[in-house]
């Protein structure tokens, strides 16, 4: 049986957000916990503060979703570029996991019929799929900044996230011979 575009796209958002997910969390995980609180300058953000902003943004958008405003009142943009003296690793990682959930169960209540519905981010409309795919654009803005900083605080113990530079070849022979997935032919 065929599935419809609009399935296919809730099987495949998803992913798309826990590949982001991931690829921060490894590099997250490279960092020492003092690397976490460094801006690389008087107008940048540490990891700290774009793993608050990240987790604010997430609950904030992610909570009722359907039914209420993407911007809580209750929510305080401002602080989450902020950092206060006693955060620490542990409660970044628990607002962080905090956020990612609501995401991910308001993704899962998600039906096909939902993708055409209108929902509100401070008061703009915007379809549903129009509001996931804001989400997904602002969170790889947010994650290559992640990767990035985290691998010039690493330096020279930074472990690669993806394919190794030199390496293109023996990873693509590699996926090519796995099994089933074939290249196109080129016509």
């Amino acid at each position: 049986m065929e599935r419809s575009p609009a399935a296919l796209y809730l099987e495949d958002i998803p992913e798309q957000f826990q590949k982001h997910k991931v690829l921060a969390e490894r590099a997250l995980a490279q960092v020492r916990d003092e690397d976490l609180f460094v801006a690389l300058d008087p107008e940048s953000n540490s990891l700290a503060v774009l793993i608050q902003h990240m987790a604010g943004n997430l609950i904030s958008r992610w909570t009722d979703f359907l039914t209420t405003d993407g911007e809580k009142p209750g929510r305080d943009r401002d602080s989450e570029f902020e950092v206060r003296e006693e955060v620490t690793r542990e409660g970044l990682m628990a607002r962080w996991e905090e956020g990612w959930e609501r995401l991910f169960q308001a993704l899962a209540r998600l039906r096909e019929e939902d993708l055409t519905r209108t929902v509100f981010i401070r008061a703009e409309p915007h379809s549903v799929i129009k509001a996931v795919h804001r989400q997904l654009t602002h969170h790889a803005y947010h994650t290559g900044q992640i990767v990035f900083l985290a691998k010039h605080l690493a330096s020279e113990h930074w472990q690669n996230l993806s394919v190794p530079r030199g390496r293109t070849r023996d990873f693509n022979a590699e996926m090519f011979g796995r099994g089933s997935a074939k290249p196109a032919s080129g016509r």
